[in-house]
């Protein structure tokens, strides 16, 4: 499978309930209004350009700034600073729980003022999207994906060692160092890893490593499986997080991804904690920076007794900016 095909595949994998409830509403009136789909309307006219226009504007505006803001007399760089931004909203209701809404953003700036070697990122979650359903996500990871406000430096744009200062999990000054890396083991197997340590002032020490294995079985199909664990030295123990996944591209627009994912804590002993198994149906659709995801999912937990839940998420993502 080509890089380019992997990219996008990646790229279809990658708060208060009050602001929840209005994303879920801003996401029925996408789904629902016939205006949104309306071909009669000359397309650049159509509300949800403008709307991307605005937001896309508004991030590479704010992108410059902050670069002007490092910028040295005399000595500015002539490369645009860009800035891009993600967001998704989520409703994913299941038996005992259909209030579960989900809202995700990340804004990433590169300045090139610094070299490059410097990003400030705003984001709900300390890396990328965690693509997992939120009721199958242990409690503690999301408290953990609240607010973010970062420095991110590198010593080279490229460089896989980084570290961050900023503020995080309920305003917590924190800073963390990471690294991360990647090869090929053969022509059709990509072995990834990466390992970090950081400090909270009340959350204290902790540090989470992993590694993920891509295997290109088909020409249109990906194997991964992924590994994780978590230390907190808050509570003292591990908590693991191990997933199997199939990424099918059925055409360039669309993907269907098969997922069992699995979680669990080390004390009172290394023991399961809940497992789901899913089907995520992912659509490029409309606009292409603008992505649907229809996903069935069955949850089993150990807090309810390992009694089923059936539920399906919805969400929709959109890109902004440049990268």
């Amino acid at each position: 499978m080509h890089r380019k095909k992997k990219s996008m595949m990646d790229r279809h994998q990658y708060g208060a309930i009050s602001l929840q409830k209005i994303g879920f509403i801003a996401f029925s009136f996408m789904l629902f209004t016939p205006s949104f789909v309306s071909a009669t309307e000359p397309k650049e006219d159509i509300w949800l350009d403008s709307m991307h226009r605005a937001i896309s504007d508004s991030v590479l505006d704010s992108a410059q700034w902050f670069d002007d803001f490092f910028a040295i007399d005399n000595a500015k760089e002539n490369q645009k600073a860009l800035g891009e931004a993600r967001i998704r909203l989520a409703w994913e209701p299941r038996s005992r729980e259909l209030n579960e809404f989900d809202a995700k953003l990340k804004v990433r700036v590169k300045l090139p003022n610094l070299k490059n070697r410097v990003d400030l990122i705003l984001s709900d979650e300390e890396d990328d999207f965690d693509n997992k359903v939120r009721a199958g996500r242990e409690d503690d990871i999301n408290r953990q994906n609240r607010f973010n406000l970062a420095l991110r430096f590198k010593r080279s744009p490229d460089s896989g060692l980084s570290h961050r200062v900023g503020f995080g999990r309920r305003f917590q000054y924190y800073a963390k160092s990471r690294y991360r890396d990647k090869f090929d083991v053969s022509d059709d197997i990509e072995f990834r890893y990466d390992a970090s340590i950081y400090y909270y002032n009340r959350d204290k020490f902790g540090a989470d490593t992993g590694f993920t294995v891509d295997y290109d079985h088909t020409k249109h199909t990906l194997l991964r499986f992924n590994s994780r664990f978590y230390f907190r030295d808050k509570t003292d123990d591990w908590l693991w997080q191990h997933s199997w996944q199939n990424l099918h591209q059925v055409n360039d627009k669309t993907a269907l991804v098969y997922g069992v994912y699995i979680e669990g804590l080390s004390r009172p002993n290394y023991r399961l904690e809940e497992y789901l198994v899913s089907v995520k149906w992912r659509k490029n659709a409309m606009r292409e920076w603008l992505f649907f995801d229809v996903e069935p999912f069955i949850l089993w937990r150990r807090d309810e007794s390992f009694s089923a839940s059936f539920g399906v998420a919805l969400r929709v993502e959109g890109f902004f900016g440049e990268r």
